[in-house]
């Protein structure tokens, strides 16, 4: 008898919230459901300042996330990160306290 080894990848992953978040490990389609999600725990979390790490790409993941940041009305900025933390390939985020 062989163990089914199918692969459930529609099953939610935990992930711990702190104030990083990376999504290269997330699919494309993933990303605008992910980082509206991880905006609400880090806000009800009391974090005002994060870095969103999208990567440098061609841009698509960081207009998603930008265009998320934009509608969110407890973000206060959002910027490029400093060269040392990713430059453009990463977002700091300011939330509201």
């Amino acid at each position: 008898m062989v163990a089914d080894k199918t692969v459930l990848m529609d099953e939610p992953v935990v992930l711990p919230i702190e104030t990083v978040l990376d999504l290269h490990a997330f699919a494309p389609r993933d990303v605008k459901s992910a980082v509206e999600a991880y905006l609400e725990e880090a806000r009800l979390r009391g974090y005002t300042a994060l870095r969103i790490i999208h990567g440098r790409g061609i841009g698509v993941q960081r207009e998603t996330v930008r265009s998320v940041l934009a509608r969110a009305p407890f973000v206060l900025a959002f910027e490029d990160a400093p060269p040392e933390a990713g430059g453009w390939g990463a977002t700091v985020v300011t939330l509201e306290r």
